[in-house]
């Protein structure tokens, strides 16, 4: 099988709020609930494992290769709850979209601070 992403804990203040968020906005199935986790399942079998902790979340980044359709959808939903985006994971190009590798994609926060990006072609891999 050789080596394949299976799931990444994501950590958060609010489990409900933030696997919510998520599903919502790339039109996902309802988070399910395993152990003390809300699990948030993508299209590919990868999980996103949502744990609740107090204290500071250390912001990590996660990055959703979206066909072009669904990308307009996450958009649309993105921009109908007036969230703040970028095109530049350094937040200087803010309200735009990236145009790159033939494709579109935007970075933007979760409820935790976690930079997102939605993009709709991979990056190309030089070699």
């Amino acid at each position: 099988m050789g080596a394949e992403l299976n799931h990444t804990i994501v950590w958060c203040r609010d489990k409900q709020h933030s696997a919510r968020f998520l599903a919502g906005l790339l039109g996902l199935p309802e988070p399910v609930l395993f152990g003390p986790m809300l699990v948030v399942r993508l299209d590919n079998g990868v999980s996103l494992d949502f744990y609740q902790r107090e204290g500071r979340i250390a912001a990590q980044h996660y990055a959703f290769l979206l066909d072009d359709d669904t990308f307009d959808r996450a958009f649309a939903r993105l921009r109908e709850q007036g969230l703040d985006y970028w095109a530049d994971p350094g937040r200087q190009r803010a309200g735009e979209l990236y145009r790159q590798h033939g494709g579109r994609g935007c970075y933007f926060d979760d409820p935790d601070g976690h930079l997102l990006e939605i993009m709709t072609r991979p990056y190309a891999m030089g070699g």
